[in-house]
């Protein structure tokens, strides 16, 4: 297998977008690519990410790119494996590059919802859940995850004000971050304050719909000359499916999913959970991101829910968790997420995460899920 970094990466500001999923993916894949160094004629494959396409009547996106790139006859794949599709992609694109297949692969998630009403855009997400068993009997994402935050508030000494800490610090984070949905921070009084959506998760504890698109470029070590930047060199990219039913699974107590991946991930990259500087985690809610912080073994169990209450997961904290502000607060375009967490650790490596800067950056971490954990991906990061 070849060395494989990722050398260029862009994304938009999540939030609102005017221009539709297939306009943003290609403007972010064009910056992508020129902060590579690269050219577009360079690029062998692209794999692209939009979940929900059709609600912009568009399916067979990635032609359209191609075609927007100048590259036509450049072979496209689309991606779906839910929240985490476009690390899902991340991870084919390392398959082929590492393999000797091309030289260099185009990463590309991109999303749109705003033109849908609440209704309908929580409609769309929650197909992904198991629609005879869950969807059709009522079960929404935050239901499901208020379900998990039960089992855990069942289980270990938790206060509401664990659960606010996670949403404070990653608000504080995004309000730094140029790309995030929400630039503003929360106290733990406008926290605790908020309403109940699903008991016991409040608003805070929730991430938000977002538009978005985000890009990187993933090529071999020796196909990249001279690197504009500093690379992401990929110690590790890993995959794992677990059961998508809840009520099938044999405890509610983390994602089985995220432990298979996380460990699969740790031995292909021969490192361990000390090993790592910062992490990008999928906090979809701030029960994701304490469950996520047990699973990938940074904290024991019932600790990570009182990590950020300590202050052990700030950007100057023991492990920095999230500094791009999370799917919380940098927001959550379902198809874009997992490689905006990419996006992040290249900022980070590069100098250009302005102000909301981790101190220690050579080692990295991206979690991601899908739905309620029925696929993840968590790849591991480190300079050459």
């Amino acid at each position: 297998m070849r060395e494989t970094w990722v050398v260029g990466a862009a994304s938009n500001r999540f939030g609102k977008m005017k221009e539709t999923g297939r306009e943003a993916a290609t403007r972010v894949s064009l910056a992508a690519i020129e902060a590579s160094g690269l050219a577009p004629k360079d690029i062998g494959y692209t794999f692209v990410s939009n979940c929900f396409g059709i609600a912009e009547h568009q399916a067979h996106v990635g032609p359209l790119i191609n075609g927007g790139l100048g590259i036509p006859e450049v072979p496209s794949c689309t991606i779906e494996s839910a929240c985490s599709s476009s690390s899902a992609g991340l991870h084919e694109a390392f398959v082929q590059v590492a393999g000797g297949f091309v030289d260099a692969a185009l990463v590309v998630g991109s999303e749109k919802l705003s033109h849908l009403d609440t209704l309908a855009a929580t409609s769309y997400f929650a197909i992904a859940a198991d629609y005879p068993f869950e969807t059709k009997n009522g079960a929404t994402f935050p239901g499901l995850y208020a379900t998990l935050a039960s089992a855990y508030l069942g289980a270990y000494r938790t206060t509401p004000e664990m659960f606010g800490a996670i949403a404070v610090k990653n608000h504080a984070n995004a309000a730094r971050n140029p790309h995030a949905h929400f630039q503003k921070e929360i106290s733990m009084e406008t926290y605790l304050h908020s309403p109940i959506i699903a008991s016991p998760l409040r608003l805070y504890d929730c991430c938000p719909f977002s538009d978005g698109a985000a890009a990187l470029v993933v090529a071999a070590k020796e196909f990249v000359k001279s690197p504009q930047s500093e690379p992401l060199v990929i110690r590790a990219s890993a995959r794992a499916g677990a059961i998508t039913e809840m009520q099938d699974r044999p405890d509610l107590l983390g994602l089985p999913s995220t432990r298979t991946a996380g460990a699969k991930a740790f031995r292909q990259a021969h490192l361990e959970p000390r090993d790592i500087d910062f992490a990008e985690v999928h906090d979809c809610f701030t029960i994701a991101e304490a469950l996520a912080l047990e699973d990938l073994g940074f904290f024991p169990r019932g600790g990570g829910a009182r990590a950020a209450l300590d202050g052990l997961t700030t950007r100057d904290g023991k492990l920095p968790i999230n500094s791009s502000g999370g799917l919380k607060a940098k927001g959550h375009p379902v198809s874009a997420t997992g490689v905006s967490q990419v996006v992040e650790v290249y900022e980070q490596f590069n100098g250009l995460a302005k102000g909301r800067e981790v101190p220690r950056t050579q080692t990295a971490l991206t979690h991601n899920v899908g739905a309620t954990g029925g696929s993840c991906s968590v790849h591991i990061f480190s300079r050459r």
